[in-house]
C-alpha cells in the first residue's frame, strides 16, 4: 500500500496537475474545471481497476499535462522522476500531427502500449464516454458523439487483456452510452 511518501507525492501530483490546468474547461454543457478528469481518471484507476502503483496513479494525474498545458517533459522529470515521465510521454499525443492522424496513431499504438500505460488509457476513456454520456459538449452532433464511441472501441480493443475490472467498466458505460444516444 502506500506509504507517506507516495501519499506527499500524490498530492505534489494533484496540486501541479491543478495549476497547469487552471485555465481550462472541459467541452461539457456546464464547462467544469478541467481538473475533473484528471482526478477522474486517478480515481478509476484506484477504485475500478484497483491499480494502487503510485507511478500508475500519478501519470493518471498528469495524463495530459504534456499534451495540453506548456508542462516540459523536464518539469515532470524534476518533480516526479524519469519512470513518471516515461509513461506521462507514453500517453501523450503528439499535437503537431493533424487530429486523424493522432486518432488513428492511438489505435495502431494501442497494442504496443505498456501495461500501465494501457490503464491509464481505459480510465481515461471510460471517463471520457461518461461525460458524453451525462454532459456532452453542445456543439457535438448526435453523429459526432456516435463516432467518437465508436473510435474509442478501436482504441480499447488494443487495450484489452490487462485490467478485467477497468476493461468492464469501460464495457458498462459504453453499452450505456449506446442506450441513451440510440
Amino acid at each position: 500500500m502506500l506509504d507517506t511518501e507516495d501519499i506527499t507525492l500524490l498530492f505534489k501530483a494533484l496540486t501541479f496537475a491543478a495549476e497547469k490546468h487552471r485555465l481550462q474547461r472541459r467541452k461539457d454543457g456546464e464547462a467544469s474545471p478541467y481538473i475533473n478528469h484528471p482526478i477522474q481518471v486517478a480515481d478509476t484507476l484506484w477504485q475500478i481497476g484497483e491499480v494502487y502503483d503510485i507511478v500508475t496513479i500519478i501519470a493518471g494525474l498528469l495524463h495530459d499535462t504534456l499534451e495540453d498545458t506548456k508542462t516540459t517533459p523536464a518539469e515532470i522529470e524534476t518533480l516526479f522522476g524519469a519512470e513518471v515521465l516515461a509513461l506521462v510521454q507514453e500517453v501523450t499525443d503528439d499535437k503537431s500531427l493533424p487530429k486523424m492522424r493522432r486518432k488513428q496513431l492511438q489505435i495502431d499504438k494501442a497494442p504496443h502500449k505498456s501495461p500501465r500505460a494501457k490503464q491509464i488509457k481505459l480510465a481515461d476513456k471510460s471517463c471520457n464516454i461518461y461525460d458524453l454520456t451525462h454532459s456532452p459538449p453542445p456543439n457535438w452532433s448526435s453523429q459526432r458523439r456516435q463516432e467518437y464511441l465508436d473510435w474509442t472501441e478501436q482504441v480499447v480493443a488494443g487495450l484489452r487483456g490487462i485490467n478485467p475490472a477497468l476493461e468492464n467498466h469501460y464495457d458498462t458505460l459504453l453499452a450505456e452510452a449506446r442506450t441513451v444516444m440510440a
